[in-house]
């Protein structure tokens, strides 16, 4: 088994970068952090280049760490592993995974969350993390929205990247696969033309369209849907984080089919 005990080893000066979208896609790799995603990285079949491990990784994964094979296994310093985590209580384990290939072919069948241009972290990741607790085929997000293989978005997504398919992709060809193939495409935006989604009574294919935190989804996409649907505010909020209307619309759509 190898050991790195230096932060100034050179591989960990390499894997330091993959904080870094333009060296994770340079490189092809990224990086999870505790056991549970990379248990679900493993689970899934992904493909893993390292596990890294200190101390406390080694006391509270001893047996899960013996069944993985020797030459993933990379013994690791506290020092090493906190210089390369970025949480604020490293759990101990690390692993570095090969990036999937992302030309994957999609099926214009079943329930599709579209990202566009949606660019919090935190919102990307629980996004897609509901997608697949509400049953969705899949999740296409659209540019301009966040990486799924930064920090941030793997730790909202929970391993929910392994569930179900995420695909990069520009929006527009996208749509129009989707109602070449007579699936009902919706938008979400609040005017005159919209309605409430409580009247939609949806088939079990259809395309959701969630948009950008502070200007929703673009006017040209807006424009090539079935219908663009709202959901009604009762209080004296402005409006809904766009996860949490994701949420409300795709568990509305899944159990309206």
């Amino acid at each position: 088994m190898k050991e790195i005990l230096s932060t100034k080893n050179t591989m960990v000066k390499e894997l330091k970068k993959l904080h870094k979208k333009k060296y994770r896609e340079e490189k092809r790799q990224y990086m999870i952090e505790g056991f549970h995603l990379i248990e679900e990285a493993v689970k899934a079949g992904a493909e893993i280049d390292w596990i890294l491990f200190n101390q406390r990784g080694k006391t509270e994964w001893t047996d899960w760490l013996e069944q993985q094979p020797d030459e993933l296994l990379i013994y690791v310093s506290e020092e090493v592993l906190v210089s390369l985590s970025e949480l604020p209580t490293p759990q101990g384990l690390i692993a570095i995974v090969k990036m999937p290939d992302d030309e994957k072919k999609i099926e214009f069948t079943g329930g599709w969350l579209l990202l566009d241009n949606v660019q919090d972290p935190g919102n990307v990741g629980t996004m897609i993390r509901t997608a697949d607790a509400a049953g969705l085929s899949g999740v296409i997000l659209g540019e301009g929205s966040s990486d799924i293989f930064s920090t941030k978005v793997l730790r909202a997504m929970q391993g929910s990247n392994y569930h179900l398919p995420v695909i990069r992709k520009p929006l527009a060809g996208i749509i129009a696969g989707f109602k070449e193939s007579k699936v009902p495409v919706y938008g979400t935006e609040l005017n005159r033309e919209a309605v409430s989604y409580q009247k939609i009574t949806n088939s079990k294919d259809y395309a959701l369209i969630m948009g950008n935190e502070g200007q929703g989804v673009a006017s040209e996409f807006l424009a090539m849907t079935d219908q663009n649907i709202y959901i009604p505010i009762k209080g004296a909020a402005e409006s809904l984080n766009v996860a949490i209307a994701a949420g409300i619309l795709m568990y509305h759509l899944e159990n309206n089919n």
